[in-house]
């Protein structure tokens, strides 16, 4: 059967929209550098974890939390893709073949985001070797690097979509946890997520963390 221009170009699209898939799956997959910490406390999907002092890049965004991420994630992508003020030069290879000059810094997991005054403060984890000192100044001035010192952490880990639903059912489900084994919140929660956008949604590695006050017991 013959196709239709339309027809054809849609399951061209689709086809694309696998093959995406399959590769980014793929780098999910892959060793890829993570916020460091020791868990001190378990508890099924619960943990009290110790996080070392790491950098960050971070940038504002307005909107809901289901729409931040996506406003956020091109805005930092391009600072670790080359944006930035460096002097060295990489070489021209997707995807950042348009950037010839600037810095490409290794992608890390999570992608953090938390309410901060009425926005929302979304950010990569910069690798561990690297330093305020030693990272490329952003060239966009809404992205700004920030020293998060080490602090201890309850966190929850779940599976499926980036919906608010599913950040509320768990922060509770995290909130009433704490309460039962006397933790106090030292900080406002932070949504991290581990995988792609083309992750499948059962796939995908969620968290929530809370900074904490007082130890388990």
């Amino acid at each position: 059967m013959r196709m239709t221009g339309a027809a054809a170009a849609k399951g061209s699209l689709r086809g694309l929209c696998l093959a995406m898939a399959t590769i980014l799956g793929a780098g999910d997959a892959m060793a890829m550098e993570e916020a460091a910490y020791t868990v001190t406390a378990s508890d099924g999907a619960f943990e009290i974890r110790d996080y070392a002092p790491h950098v960050v890049a971070e940038t504002l965004v307005e909107g809901t939390l289901e729409e931040a991420g996506n406003k956020a994630f091109q805005r930092l992508f391009r600072y670790i893709s080359g944006g930035n003020r460096s002097r060295e030069k990489v070489a021209m290879t997707a995807p950042v073949s348009q950037q010839p000059q600037g810095e490409k810094i290794a992608m890390t997991a999570p992608v953090a985001q938390q309410r901060v005054q009425g926005r929302w403060a979304v950010s990569f984890m910069m690798p561990a070797a690297s330093s305020l000192e030693t990272l490329p100044a952003p060239e966009d001035p809404q992205v700004v690097l920030r020293q998060v010192p080490a602090r201890r952490m309850a966190a929850v880990r779940y599976s499926g979509s980036w919906s608010e639903k599913g950040y509320r059912r768990n922060l509770e489900q995290l909130e009433s946890w704490m309460r039962g084994k006397g933790l106090a919140a030292a900080g406002d929660p932070v949504w991290a997520r581990y995988n792609s956008p083309f992750s499948l949604w059962f796939l995908r590695r969620n968290e929530i963390l809370v900074p904490v006050a007082t130890t388990p017991d």
